[in-house]
């Protein structure tokens, strides 16, 4: 069970749950920097540094997607949640490989 890879799903799916009203189960794991930089209209920040204090923010009953720059510390968050009992999912590629729309500032 330990460092078992997350399933990934291609940011094309992704999209799709978002644009079917799943939006509030995508988190981005980046941290505040990044966020700002640009990121997905619509989905939760929690930074992957906070995630262990922000546990109780999570319904262990829902299905969550994560991802970051490039899918390591979106991994290692999928990683923590599944240990924990959570259903996460990692968004392949993270935003280095999303071509959906962007919004800046935090």
């Amino acid at each position: 069970m330990f460092n078992k890879r997350p399933k990934k799903l291609a940011p094309r799916e992704v999209e799709s749950r978002i644009k079917a009203g799943g939006a509030s189960f995508v988190i981005d794991v980046r941290e505040n920097d990044e966020w700002a930089a640009g990121h997905i209209p619509g989905i939760r920040h929690i930074p992957l540094s906070q995630l262990p204090i922000r546990l109780k923010e999570l319904n262990p009953n829902s299905e969550y997607i994560l991802l970051c720059h490039s899918g390591g510390r979106s991994a290692r968050a999928c990683d923590y949640l599944n240990q924990r009992g959570y259903r996460a999912l990692d968004m392949a590629g993270g935003m280095s490989a999303w071509t959906g729309q962007v919004t800046f500032g935090r």
